[in-house]
């Protein structure tokens, strides 16, 4: 035997304690000829073999002297004890917690990627997949869960035939979350923000693998990130802005069901909010532009606002008179938008029925 490579395969479910005693039965040692030697007490050694005292750095030290191997191979044994005992107290506190899986929308959670792994939903595995959920939200419990995101439900419209699901929002919030933490850290500029938001209004003519890139880098030069997430069942939001941190805002829209005019609409409808409200960084805008329920205050604003960039005051005098496909052509091009974001303002208006003109409009297959 040498002392940096000792002929045994320890057991990690042993404390390091197991080891000692393999070695000082080789040494054909007591544990109280241990002791002597190491300077320790009698009670102490017992102790420390039964694994109810921590093996330290400095006792790392000493048995490396006294019994070989490095002090190293000792604190990886420790190290290795002490989580095997974690991980089983984890495994029990995550067993008594599966009730909150109910609350989360897992079969969604697995399917899409980024997600968490692909389990049985059985009563076995269900602390494993509590253990899964926690990772993937970053927080340590269910209540650090709900403080961090059903809170954050309040801020969406609620005057809805349907409700929507708070863990199904929170695991799309989650995943723009995630996703946005592939961006550089970003610093707002309102002014920039401002001009790229002019710019961007002409991209409404642009194919989405035009305007995507092209759109994501004006953003960011102007401190603002833009993620495009996958819907996720029961969800029902379009798009949310908020801010990560003091100086990093946030767009994330959802790609379910996209046509252009709801796809810009709800663009221009979520950065008012970070342009209008920034004073309100706590508050996570949700929106869902399929819905028209009662609204506050700042979400009419932020309505009128995106309206009024798409098509400014100056051109929606116009649309009352707009009931063919010529005139929609026309008006498009003298506003410099896409037609389908004309039909949308104008079915929206109630000028023309939510069932005419839709050829105009065109479905994003955004990734």
């Amino acid at each position: 035997m040498t002392d940096s490579n000792p002929p045994f395969a320890p057991d990690w479910n042993s404390p390091p304690g197991d080891t000692i005693l393999d070695l000082i039965e080789e040494k054909n040692w007591t544990q109280t000829e241990l002791a002597k030697r190491m300077g320790y007490s009698l009670k102490h050694v017992n102790r420390l073999v039964k694994g109810k005292v921590a093996l330290t750095e400095d006792t790392a030290i000493l048995l490396e002297r006294v019994l070989g191997a490095g002090a190293g191979f000792w604190l990886a044994r420790e190290g290795q004890y002490r989580e095997r005992i974690a991980r089983r107290k984890e495994a029990a506190t995550h067993a008594e917690w599966v009730s909150w899986l109910d609350e989360l929308p897992v079969k969604a959670l697995m399917k899409t990627p980024g997600g968490i792994a692909k389990r049985r939903v059985d009563a076995k595995s269900k602390p494993s997949i509590v253990g899964d959920c926690l990772r993937f939200f970053g927080v340590a419990s269910p209540s650090e869960w709900r403080g961090r995101y059903c809170a954050i439900n309040t801020s969406f419209r609620r005057s809805r035939k349907h409700r929507s699901s708070a863990g199904a929002i929170a695991a799309w919030l989650r995943f723009g979350e995630r996703q946005a933490e592939s961006l550089d850290h970003l610093k707002y500029d309102r002014s920039r923000f401002e001009v790229a938001l002019n710019a961007i209004r002409e991209f409404t003519l642009l194919e989405p693998d035009e305007f995507q890139p092209r759109m994501k880098a004006l953003l960011e030069e102007a401190g603002v990130g833009l993620v495009l997430t996958a819907s996720v069942p029961g969800a029902r939001v379009s798009g949310a802005a908020r801010w990560l941190g003091k100086s990093s805002p946030l767009i994330q829209l959802s790609l379910c069901g996209k046509t252009n005019d709801k796809f810009w609409f709800t663009f221009f409808h979520e950065a008012a909010h970070i342009l209008l409200h920034a004073a309100d960084r706590n508050v996570v805008w949700l929106d869902d532009v399929n819905e028209n329920g009662d609204q506050d205050a700042k979400e009419n604003e932020a309505d009128a606002w995106a309206a009024n960039l798409l098509i400014p005051p100056v051109w929606s005098t116009g649309l009352a008179g707009i009931r063919n496909k010529a005139l929609v052509r026309e008006f498009a091009k003298v506003a410099g938008v896409h037609p389908g974001i004309v039909v949308g303002r104008l079915q929206h208006d109630g000028t023309i029925p939510f069932t005419h003109l839709n050829e105009f409009k065109v479905s994003y297959g955004l990734e």
